[in-house]
C-alpha cells in the first residue's frame, strides 16, 4: 500500500455500514439476479442458486468496492486522480467509477491482459499503461506512478472500504434469499469473500440464523489455506492459471482478517475442474462466466463442497476473451470426455479412412478433425496412423466407439481420456 491510499474510518463493520455503501451505490451498480440451477441442485441434493454478478455494469462486482471507496475521496484528491494495477476487472470498476465521479484515471495492466478487457478500460475513459508478466509487476509500478505523481491508489482488495462495497453483494443475496444456508465465493486478494462473508455472519448473528460461507481458490494461486493455518497472510509462489483473475500470490491484511474470523472453510479446484465448470455454467444455466468466476460451481462439480440446505453460488465475472472461452470450451469437452483423440492403426491400404469413419458415424459419435501419417515412430512400412478428434456424450459414448471400432478389426487406442 502506498502513501497515497486513502485510509478508511470503519476498522470494524457493521450491518449499517454496508446498507450505507448499498445506498451510495444506487443508480451505480444494479442489483444482479439469481438463477435457480436444476442441474447444480441435481448434483447438489439441495437447492442451490446462482448469483449473476457476471452480469453486473462492468461485468464483474468489482464496481462495487471501487466506486464505494472514490465516492469518499475528498476534493484535492480527486483533483490528484487515481491509479491502479488489474489484470481486467478492477481495471473496468476503477475506470467506470472514475468517469462517473469525473476523476482522471491510469491503470497498469499486465502486457498479456485480455484484448477485450483492456478495450473496455480504455472506453470507460482510463488511460491504460501495459506493464509487467503479472500482477505483480503491475502492482510495483502503480505503486511507484502513485508515490510519484501524487495520484491516489486505488486497491483491488486490501481496503476496507472496497471490501464492504464488494460486500453489497452478500447483503443483496440476503435480501432476495433470506432463508440461504450456505454462500460459495471465489477468493483472489479476499476482497468479495471477506465483504459477503462479514456481511451473512452479521446478519446471521441478528437474526438468529445459522449461515456457512465457503471459499474457494484455484489450486495454482492458493495463498488462503496456508495463510488460514499459519494464521497471517502468507505469500506464496503462483503457477499460471486460466483463473487470472484471482490469481494473487499474497492475502490482503484487511480482507485476510475478516475472512479468518468468518469464512468457515476454503477449498481449491483444479484447471480441468474449472474449465469443466465453464462448460456446465454455457450449457445449463446459459451465463458465460470467466474462469474466477466459475470456481465456486467447479468445486460443487468436483465433489469438494457437499453442502445441505439451499446454497447461493456466487458467479463474480463473465469478463471472458472469445478466444479464451473457444479453449477453454475445448478443454471443458475434453476433460468432461466429450471431445476424445483417438489414435487407430491401419494397414496401409485403399477404403481404410471410409471404414473407420463409418463405424464411428454408426456409433453415433462425430469426428471433427482428422491427422493421418505414415512417418510415426514404430509403425511398419504397411501402417498408417490416424488420429481422430471425436465428439461423444462422455466417457460411456467414448468406450462404445471403442468397442465399435475393434469390433470393426481396427486398433483403436484413447489419447486425451481414460479407457477404463
Amino acid at each position: 500500500m502506498t502513501q497515497n491510499t486513502p485510509k478508511s474510518a470503519i476498522t470494524n463493520p457493521s450491518l449499517d455500514d454496508f446498507i450505507t455503501a448499498e445506498t451510495n451505490l444506487q443508480g451505480v451498480a444494479k442489483q444482479t439476479p439469481l438463477l435457480e440451477s436444476y442441474y447444480l441442485s441435481e448434483v447438489m441434493g439441495s437447492e442451490v442458486l446462482l448469483k449473476a454478478e457476471n452480469l453486473q455494469r462492468t461485468g464483474a462486482y468489482k464496481l462495487r468496492g471501487a466506486y464505494n471507496l472514490m465516492s469518499k475521496l475528498s476534493k484535492a484528491e480527486r483533483k490528484a486522480g487515481v491509479v491502479a494495477a488489474s489484470a481486467g476487472n478492477h481495471a473496468q470498476g476503477v475506470a467506470l467509477a472514475a468517469g462517473l465521479l469525473k476523476i482522471k484515471a491510469a491503470i497498469f495492466m499486465p502486457i498479456g491482459a485480455s484484448l477485450p478487457k483492456v478495450q473496455a478500460t480504455k472506453g470507460y475513459g482510463a488511460e491504460v499503461v501495459l506493464v509487467g508478466a503479472n500482477f505483480a509487476e503491475c502492482l510495483k509500478a502503480a505503486q511507484e506512478f502513485s508515490n510519484k505523481s501524487n495520484a491516489i491508489f486505488i486497491p483491488p482488495f486490501d481496503h476496507m472500504d472496497v471490501v464492504i462495497g464488494q460486500g453489497t453483494v452478500g447483503l443483496e443475496i440476503l435480501r432476495q434469499v433470506p432463508d440461504v444456508d450456505n454462500i460459495v465465493v471465489a477468493i483472489g486478494g479476499g476482497g468479495l469473500a471477506a465483504g459477503v462473508a462479514t456481511y451473512a455472519k452479521l446478519y446471521a448473528k441478528a437474526n438468529g440464523k445459522k449461515i456457512k460461507v465457503y471459499g474457494v481458490q484455484s489450486e495454482h494461486a492458493a495463498a488462503y489455506p496456508p495463510s488460514l493455518r499459519s494464521g497471517k497472510p502468507i505469500e506464496i509462489q503462483t503457477t499460471p492459471t486460466i483463473a487470472d483473475g484471482i490469481a494473487v500470490s499474497k492475502p490482503g491484511k484487511v480482507p485476510f482478517e475478516l475472512i479468518k474470523k468468518n469464512i468457515d472453510k476454503v477449498v481449491t479446484v483444479s484447471e480441468n475442474e474449472i474449465a469443466k465448470a465453464i462448460l456446465v455454467i454455457l450449457e445449463r444455466a446459459k451465463q458465460v462466466v470467466e474462469p474466477a468466476g466459475a470456481v465456486g460451481v467447479a468445486a460443487i462439480l468436483a465433489g469438494k463442497l457437499k453442502l445441505k440446505g439451499k446454497t447461493v453460488v456466487i458467479l463474480s465475472g463473465g469478463n471472458m476473451d472469445p478466444l479464451l472461452l473457444q479453449r477453454v470450451v475445448r478443454h471443458g469437452l475434453a476433460a468432461a470426455e466429450r471431445y476424445t483423440t483417438i489414435s487407430v492403426m491401419l494397414p496401409d491400404r485403399p477404403g481404410q479412412l471410409a471404414l473407420t469413419a463409418e463405424v464411428i458415424a454408426k456409433a453415433n459419435a462425430n469426428v471433427v478433425e482428422v491427422l493421418h501419417t505414415r512417418h510415426g515412430l514404430g509403425l511398419k512400412i504397411s501402417e498408417v496412423e490416424l488420429n481422430l478428434s471425436v465428439e461423444t456424450s462422455g466417457h460411456e459414448h467414448t468406450l462404445e466407439v471403442v468397442k465399435a471400432l475393434k469390433a470393426a478389426g481396427l486398433k483403436p487406442r484413447i489419447i486425451e481420456a481414460r479407457e477404463d
